[in-house]
């Protein structure tokens, strides 16, 4: 794991009985431990199980023993998305936990590394501390093996009882079997309304081996665990009558000889797998976020989010209306790229229905994925060049628009790049204002140009925003007066460039009022 100020999971060395429990992932009997703490009575028949299982990498679950997950997956939502890199935060367990827990990302909650410098859980507290401000009812639990998940308050902030354990001392493997024993006791005796149980010795066992065999090894260790919490909630005396959420989700992934950290692929795989009511069975949505957990939290108990706690997450059944996600079936390989696998379907340059790009001012030749405005997924994007930031576009979901004139120009072109992305008309007859609200992710750099235009009732188009610097991937609200008599709007993306860098547009939306 990561070395910014806490020692963890590099630790195995630290004893070698310990090491060798870890990185062969068994398990042996816990060893002598109190009794699990005692919880209030709970109140509410809406209940949750959210279960952290740290550095464990979607992609393997396949090969792995892992019935329990592989059940979820099938009854369940599976979302699988991407992490942002350095330097927004590294790919390490606390901005990674820091995320799932607040629901709103490394530029919200401040924490960029192991060492939680920043932190900002006073804004953005996590949920089990925020479900304890807004119904203090409802009965909390939390159960961590890496201790600075409760030193600093991610997780266990707010619960009305915990266990916070010490891994990185006395190992993974056996404290992820003492968590399980004593949480499978709370949630089968006990009427906890929200629990939070984590396991970590998935991620030592890839830093000391890779994820090989041991790893697979380790893997099917944590879904019997998983499989146990599940089989205590079930024998629960009220279970019938209850409404239970089951949420499993990651901080990060590994690369394959193990370690995390950087901005590659494998190590910025997370997942998040739920059932529940209202969950769909069998969902493999585009558009979900790690910071979709604690939204999903809120969402299954009834709880409608403030705006002002500025989430950046929403639940896992909610779908986007973007109109680039309705592209996802017609994305297609690479042409001209050469850093992309051949099998990552994730872009194409025709335009969503209603929506057209106007390349007539473009230059010739060029990286052909990239001509003019394309529509594309964040793995394919980011995969063109690592380390320039597109790992940073955390806030677009699923498919998002994106001109590029520092990856077009990779391969010989002439001219310049020009490229406007022109909306559907929206109607706005009677209103006198109309607001555009978007997402978007700019960089700027030299002469380079980025523009939005409105244009009413088909008439000459007039810019209304111009962006003139960064704009790390931050959503936008746009108000445009309405002129009388006018019946509708289009807006137009303009962006210009001479090898410079990009411009993301996603989450398009148009309002009047």
């Amino acid at each position: 794991m990561p070395t910014n100020g806490i020692s963890r999971r590099s630790v195995l060395a630290a004893g070698a009985a310990t090491g060798a429990l870890a990185a062969t992932g068994v398990v042996t009997a816990p060893a002598a431990h109190a009794a699990a703490p005692t919880l209030p009575n709970g109140t509410s028949k809406d209940k949750v199980l959210v279960v952290g299982m740290d550095g464990l990498r979607h992609d393997r679950i396949d090969a792995a023993n892992a019935p329990h997950l592989k059940r979820m997956m099938a009854e369940g939502t599976y979302g699988r998305s991407l992490l942002y890199a350095n330097p927004m935060a590294a790919t390490s367990s606390g901005p990674g936990w820091s995320t799932i827990s607040t629901g709103v990302w490394p530029d919200k909650h401040g924490v960029r590394d192991n060492s939680f410098t920043g932190r900002n859980y006073g804004q953005y507290p996590g949920f089990l501390a925020r479900l304890n401000q807004v119904r203090p009812g409802l009965s909390l639990f939390a159960a961590v093996d890496w201790k600075p998940l409760d030193t600093y308050g991610t997780v266990t902030a707010g619960a009305d009882a915990k266990i916070a354990l010490d891994g990185d001392r006395d190992g993974y493997a056996g404290h992820d079997e003492t968590i399980t024993v004593d949480s499978v006791s709370v949630l089968r005796d006990q009427n906890p309304d929200v629990a939070f149980v984590y396991l970590g010795n998935t991620d030592v066992v890839a830093h000391a081996n890779g994820t090989g065999q041991r790893y697979l090894d380790a893997i099917a260790v944590q879904d019997a665990q998983l499989g146990r919490l599940i089989a205590a909630i079930k024998a629960r005396p009220a279970y019938a009558t209850e409404r239970w959420t089951v949420i499993v989700c990651t901080d990060h992934g590994h690369a394959d000889a193990g370690g995390h950290g950087g901005s590659s692929i494998e190590e910025r795989r997370t997942f998040v797998l739920a059932t529940g009511p209202g969950i769909a069975a069998g969902a493999r949505p585009i558009d979900t976020r790690l910071v979709d957990v604690a939204a999903t939290v809120f969402h299954q108990l009834g709880i409608t989010p403030d705006p002002a706690w500025g989430l950046d997450g929403k639940p896992v059944q909610q779908r986007s209306t973007d109109p680039f996600d309705s592209l996802q079936s017609s994305l297609t390989g690479r042409v001209d790229e050469t850093g992309i696998p051949a099998g990552v379907l994730g872009f194409t340059r025709t335009a969503p229905s209603g929506w057209s790009v106007v390349n007539n001012a473009m230059g010739t030749g060029g990286v052909t994925e990239w001509h003019g405005w394309s529509f594309a997924t964040d793995e394919f994007w980011s995969r063109t060049q690592r380390d320039q930031s597109r790992e940073l576009n955390v806030r677009a979901r699923g498919v998002f628009a994106v001109a590029d004139s520092d990856e077009w120009s990779d391969k010989a072109f002439s001219g310049p790049y020009d490229s406007t992305l022109v909306s559907p008309a929206y109607a706005v007859a009677g209103a006198s204002r109309v607001t555009l609200d978007f997402t978007t992710f700019y960089r700027q750099e030299g002469s380079q140009t980025a523009q939005i235009l409105a244009s009413f009732n088909g008439g000459a188009p007039t810019v209304v925003k111009s962006y003139t610097a960064d704009v790390i991937s931050q959503p936008q609200s746009l108000t445009v007066n309405v002129p009388a008599g006018a019946s509708n709007v289009s807006f137009r993306f303009r962006y210009t460039g001479s090898n410079n860098w990009y411009w993301v547009i996603d989450g398009v939306t148009v309002r009047t009022s």
